[in-house]
C-alpha cells in the first residue's frame, strides 16, 4: 500500500505543479524552432518579455537582450522574444525571423512563433501582460518584467534599454 501511495504522488506531482502556477505564467508557447515553452517552468524566476521586429530601428536592442540572457540565464533569468508584425516591421515567416536573429545578433534566448501582441487579436499571454501592467505595446521592443512571484508585471516602453537600471533593479534581486 505505501508503494501505491508513492506512485500516485509521483504521477500527480505534475498536476499539482500546474495548479500552483500563477495564472499569468500558465501559458504554453512554441519557439521558432518548434519547441514547447511552458512559462510555468519559470515560476520563481524573473522573466523579461519583449515584442520584437527584425526591421525596426530598435532591433539593435537584440544585442543587449542576448547579453542579459547569456550573463544571467544560469542564475534564473528568462528572456523571451515575441516577434510580431503588428507594426509592419517583421519578416514574413518564423524561419526567416529565426535566421535573422541568430545570424545578425547571435540570439540564443527563446523566441516564440510570430504573434499578435496588441488589440483584440493579441495572444492570451499578451492580453494578460497588458491587463496586469495597465499597458499594451505601442511599438516594437516594448518590454515587460515579470517578477519571480509570477504575479507582478512592470511595463517599459521601446526606448528603455534592456539593461536600464530600473529593469535591472527588478531582475537582479531575484537571481540565484
Amino acid at each position: 500500500m505505501p508503494y501505491l501511495f508513492a506512485v500516485l504522488l509521483f504521477l500527480l506531482a505534475p498536476i499539482a505543479h500546474a495548479a500552483e502556477c500563477p495564472a499569468l505564467l500558465n501559458h504554453q508557447l512554441k519557439t521558432l524552432q518548434g519547441k514547447a515553452l511552458n512559462l510555468c517552468d519559470y515560476q520563481g524566476k524573473p522573466i523579461l518579455v519583449v515584442n520584437t521586429a527584425s526591421k525596426c530601428g530598435f532591433t539593435p536592442q537584440f544585442d543587449k537582450l542576448e547579453g542579459l540572457y547569456s550573463r544571467y540565464k544560469d542564475q534564473g533569468l528568462l528572456v523571451v522574444g515575441f516577434p510580431s508584425n503588428d507594426f509592419k516591421q517583421e519578416l514574413s515567416n518564423d524561419a526567416a525571423i529565426g535566421d535573422f536573429c541568430r545570424q545578425t545578433y547571435g540570439v540564443k534566448f527563446p523566441m516564440v512563433t510570430k504573434s499578435t501582441v496588441v488589440g483584440s487579436a493579441a495572444i492570451p499571454f499578451y492580453k494578460a501582460l497588458a491587463s496586469a501592467s495597465g499597458s499594451a505595446p505601442k511599438w516594437n521592443f516594448h518590454k515587460y518584467v515579470i517578477s519571480a512571484d509570477g504575479k507582478t508585471v512592470k511595463s517599459f516602453n521601446s526606448t528603455t534599454q534592456p539593461d536600464d537600471p530600473e529593469i535591472m533593479q527588478l531582475i537582479t534581486p531575484a537571481l540565484k
